[in-house]
């Protein structure tokens, strides 16, 4: 994608997340995911990081190091693994004694026509994006409500708002997990604990090519009033501050992370 001049600069860091311990999904890779997980430790956080693939995790979690006050706790976890989920999330509070924010960043896309698609590939996207983010959730918030203290951020779509061709259950699979945020969000706030989400439209990454093709991809940089897609730290950003205490009396909240004009 064509980018023009003026980029907006990377901002140094400010202590938000100072002595926060935080646990990202997906966090492997150039991604969100990594992206969000360097922030938050540039913004002074202990991260625990998790992702399927365990090379790109311990290589992630090498590149992550010289940002951290210690080595950061990487574990293999796939999201449709109960057993996983619940070892991670346990991990994590061996290791810091508690989890103060918990981003769930791990999905899955594709690209069907719904005529065309099987239930495979449509049980698949949903049990890693929807149900991998509810399992998360759900870990979160039993290690979270007790202490009645705990921040959590999703990472929905724009696609759970709008259509595309497609996505059917790419698109099913984000609204359910706003629906999911905002539930969780109301039985959670009596104890303190907030869940919000970001909704991301284009974020600019190397795996996009490998669920898009390029005409796509143009046409949804085309109505980005920018002409172009996000960097994945632009929506890192986002995402640091709703777990930081500047969004405290946020919650339930989706907030897009988007430039989409009409």
């Amino acid at each position: 994608m064509t980018r023009p001049s003026g980029q907006p600069q990377y901002p140094p860091g400010h202590g938000l997340l100072a002595g926060k311990v935080v646990v990202i999904t997906a966090a492997a890779g150039a991604g969100i995911g990594y992206a969000t997980a360097k922030r938050c430790a540039e913004e002074g956080a202990e991260v625990v990081i998790s992702d399927s693939h365990e090379r790109r995790l311990f290589e992630a979690a090498e590149r992550l190091a010289p940002l951290s006050r210690s080595q950061p706790l990487a574990l293999p976890c796939d999201v449709t693994r109960e057993d996983q989920v619940q070892a991670l999330f346990s991990a994590a509070v061996a290791r810091h004694g508690r989890i103060d924010v918990a981003v769930n960043n791990a999905g899955l896309g594709g690209s069907a026509a719904l005529t065309e698609m099987t239930d495979e590939e449509w049980s698949r996207v949903l049990d890693v994006t929807l149900t991998g983010t509810m399992r998360c959730t759900r870990a979160a918030l039993r290690q979270m409500i007790p202490r009645g203290a705990g921040v959590i951020v999703n990472n929905a779509s724009m696609l759970g708002w709008r259509a595309q061709r497609g996505q059917a259950h790419y698109s099913a699979a984000k609204a359910g997990v706003m629906a999911l945020t905002r539930c969780a969000a109301a039985e959670a706030a009596p104890t303190g604990v907030r869940v919000n989400a970001v909704s991301p439209s284009l974020a600019v990454n190397p795996f996009l090519s490998k669920v898009m093709d390029e005409q796509t991809l143009a046409e949804l940089a085309a109505r980005e009033a920018f002409g172009h897609g996000a960097e994945p730290w632009q929506v890192a950003t986002v995402i640091v501050f709703l777990a930081s205490d500047y969004s405290s009396y946020m919650t339930g909240e989706i907030v897009s992370v988007s430039s989409q004009h009409p």
